[in-house]
């Protein structure tokens, strides 16, 4: 159970430079974390509630493609893993617009073109974050290790492994395990901690588009949307040139989930809705009967940090501030973490209390900012960018970029292409 004190937000002394951090998740932001740590000189402990992804299957319709962009190369590249990665990913400079009679429209995301945001395999990643973690000095991982208490005095965590229960204890404790994170859960009982979960009336399901003679069955070098007014497709490349799709529908109401409850009407829907999809999905319906409904929701946490007598909590990426993926920052968003706590680490002298406050005080507005950018973004995805006003709007957006380079920019190209953080960005914007 997680101790009782109210959370204080560090600043205290006799915690300088402890020799142990746990990190409680082996995901994305978990490894980074480790690798970003490991730099720093720490001992670092990975605990992760699955198999070790490197010889597990990826779950099966659960996010298995990712949107890479600047933030998240620049985090990379600060630890020499920017290479590694995008070796792996396959670039996409625009969006291909799928009208409902098949007519396709490319948007460029930049005035010139030439920028792009990157697909990967969440797997392939998460193997090759993991990997780099592991080759560090100082850095191991313990798998099906699931987290079942937390006491933040202590900094003692307890485990539900095959092989029964196991407790251990570090001064600094972690949590990157993801928007259901078991860390936060025990912080949530703490008073004067704040949480909230909005969940969106949608859900997400994912289908396949299988190469087609060992070719792509449509151009890899664009994300594609299918806008359907109240509803949407996406679909992003993989190296295998299959293509990773999301139905974004809703929950209730007609055409949605819990309307198409049977193959025979899914079927029927999907065929007169998107048509030219339809016609390169030959296991749909098995995607489509196998797939689980995934959640959309957005979940805020304050403070990311918890100071207990002996030890301190802190949360990153999605443990903190869990987004929709309508933007594509959610991993990008996490990789940043990493890099304001290094940077905050480096300023307090590894004094991990005292650098945690101050990671948590910087970080938070922009998280917010890019939850709330994110959540626009699905209408702009599903409602306006077939519209003629808003192909005119990017048309226009561009060629004041061209015309004043440097002086403006667009949002997007702000949010997907720099690292000016997230308020900065919406405040650039409206000035």
């Amino acid at each position: 159970m997680a101790g009782g004190r109210r959370p204080r937000q560090g600043g205290e002394p006799g915690m300088r430079s402890p020799r142990e951090v746990a990190v409680v998740g082996a995901g994305l932001v978990g490894c980074l974390a480790a690798c970003y740590l490991a730099r720093r000189g720490y001992e670092v402990t990975l605990y992760e509630r699955r198999p070790d992804p490197r010889h597990a299957a990826a779950e099966r319709g659960r996010s298995i493609n990712l949107a890479i962009s600047e933030r998240g190369i620049d985090a990379l590249r600060r630890v020499g893993l920017d290479e590694a990665v995008l070796k792996a990913a396959l670039p996409m400079p625009g969006r291909m617009m799928h009208a409902p009679d098949g007519t396709l429209s490319f948007q460029p995301y930049s005035a010139d073109g030439r920028r792009a945001i990157n697909s990967i395999s969440r797997a392939e990643l998460n193997r090759t974050l993991l990997e780099a973690a592991l080759g560090m000095p100082g850095v191991r991982a313990f798998f099906e290790h699931r987290l079942t208490g937390l006491d933040v005095d202590s900094g003692r965590m307890d485990f539900a492994t095959p092989g029964g229960a196991v407790s251990r204890t570090a001064p600094v404790v972690l949590g990157a395990d993801g928007a259901y994170s078991a860390v936060r859960a025990r912080l949530q009982s703490l008073p004067g901690f704040d949480f909230s979960q909005d969940y969106l009336d949608y859900g997400y399901k994912e289908l396949t588009i299988p190469a087609r003679d060992g070719e792509f069955a449509l151009d890899p070098g664009a994300l594609h949307i299918w806008p359907r007014g109240q509803a949407m497709m996406i679909a992003l490349p993989n190296p295998d040139r299959s293509f990773t799709c999301t139905l974004f529908w809703p929950k209730s109401g007609p055409g949605s989930f819990a309307e198409l409850d049977t193959a025979e009407r899914f079927a029927e829907f999907f065929a007169a809705h998107y048509a030219d999809a339809h016609a390169l999905m030959p296991d749909l319906a098995d995607d489509y009967a196998h797939n689980p409904i995934g959640h959309l929701v957005t979940m805020r946490t304050d403070p990311w940090q918890v100071r207990g007598a002996r030890a301190a909590v802190g949360l990153l990426g999605d443990a903190a501030h869990a987004i929709v993926p309508f933007y594509g920052q959610g991993a990008n968003c996490g990789f940043e973490d990493c890099v304001e706590l290094d940077r905050c680490l480096a300023e307090t002298g590894d004094d991990f209390p005292e650098a945690l406050a101050r990671y948590g005080a910087r970080r938070k507005e922009h998280a917010d900012t890019i939850a709330e950018l994110a959540l626009a973004n699905f209408v702009e995805m599903r409602d306006k960018v077939a519209s003629r006003s808003f192909l005119l709007q990017k048309r226009v957006e561009h060629g004041l970029e061209r015309l004043l380079p440097g002086r403006y920019v667009s949002r997007y190209e702000l949010v997907s292409f720099s690292t000016v953080p997230y308020a900065d960005v919406q405040r650039r914007i409206a000035r």
